[in-house]
């Protein structure tokens, strides 16, 4: 028996609905062709400007995210925003909500693309008017003070960033209790900080407890649990726990690889992470390939100047120095500085360490 309601905003509802369903079950191909169902009945029905088509759009960035397909994602974001700054002033709650979600979303998207300087104004816009619309105590502000703290966990503002997540740990803690999702979220980038700051047996219990949580509510193969695993497996390899590192980055492979298929950015992460381990244990016939892997798969969803593809550059020119490759390690450095002096600035601690071992490399 057919259910769907009969009136086509109605309907487009029902769709977004299940669109979020699918999401919420990993089932990312299917809730991308339902929300763009949803997305074309509510453009026939609503008009071009509209919340309701802000806020479709606004899933639909979400799944393509998902996807891994940062282009079309960018494009539903863009189109978002240019929909809430054509309505005008006013409007309910539930417009609010999505005129904040869209600025974040963008503001998300451009980090994800490095493109830091353009995302920090949209996410402190985001959260001012998160704050303004809603309180500073609302649900909306904790993944608002996640997003501007990860953005500045990549440009190297560790103090910010902690502060941020301290804040949102603090928020979500008073909504939710102790074991909701929302703190797995936290707590995975708590530890991706202190990672990045060199502090790995600190990030530790951090990356337990976020692969706790989620495993409770999601089920050990959801992607998002896979995610955490991941995480938690690139603190215990810098901690040299080599054993249940690779064990875990392993497993977290082929599950991403089941999930996405072979050219995901997570997929492309993991890799990198993994060859890393090998190199550290001298294995460079195992690492190298899994090192170009990823560098192919980076530059293919992420162009060629971004910082991520930059961090694989850097790693394989360490690998092609530690193997005798003189020539190769110095190119492969020069095109890193390249990108990591225009994304990131001279100061950024990447930028110095890549700087660094170039100059130990000439002095050779």
């Amino acid at each position: 028996m057919n259910t769907m309601p009969q009136d086509p905003v109605e309907k487009a509802i029902a769709l977004h609905d299940r669109a979020w369903d699918y999401r919420e079950r990993a089932e990312y191909r299917k809730a991308k062709t339902v929300c763009s169902r949803a997305l074309r009945l509510l453009e026939r029905s609503s008009g071009p400007v509209h919340p309701d088509i802000a806020n479709v759009l606004n899933t639909l960035g979400r799944i393509q995210e998902d996807l891994g397909d940062y282009n079309s994602a960018s494009d539903c974001w863009r189109r978002s925003v240019a929909i809430v700054e054509a309505l005008p002033d006013g409007g309910d709650a539930d417009s609010h909500r999505v005129r904040v979600q869209s600025y974040a979303g963008l503001a998300g998207i451009l980090r994800v693309q490095g493109k830091y300087e353009q995302a920090e104004p949209l996410f402190q816009k985001a959260l001012a008017l998160g704050a303004e619309y809603f309180g500073p105590d609302d649900e909306e502000m904790i993944s608002l003070l996640n997003g501007l703290a990860v953005l500045y966990k990549y440009t190297g503002e560790f103090g910010k960033a902690e502060r941020l997540y301290r804040r949102a740990l603090r928020l979500a803690r008073m909504i939710y209790g102790d074991n909701h999702c929302q703190l797995a979220t936290i707590y995975h980038n708590l530890g991706g900080l202190e990672h990045a700051r060199g502090r790995y047996a600190k990030g530790e219990p951090y990356a337990r407890r976020s692969v706790e949580i989620r495993r409770m509510s999601l089920g050990p193969e959801h992607p998002e649990v896979l995610a955490d695993t991941a995480a938690l497996a690139s603190l215990l390899a810098a901690e040299g726990k080599d054993a249940e590192a690779e064990d875990l980055y392993v497993h977290v492979l082929k599950g991403f690889e089941r999930i996405y298929g072979p050219e995901h950015y997570e997929l492309a992460v993991n890799l990198n992470n993994l060859a890393a381990l090998y190199f550290q244990q001298g294995r460079m016939a195992d690492a190298e390939p899994l090192y170009r892997r990823a560098l192919s798969i980076k530059q293919r969803l992420l162009g060629q100047d971004h910082p991520d593809v930059g961090m694989t550059l850097h790693n394989l020119a360490v690998l092609c120095a530690a193997t005798g490759r003189v020539d190769d390690a110095r190119t492969l450095y020069q095109s890193t500085l390249r990108i990591f002096d225009h994304a990131l600035g001279g100061t950024h601690p990447k930028t110095k360490l890549c700087r660094d071992n170039a100059a130990q490399l000439d002095s050779v």
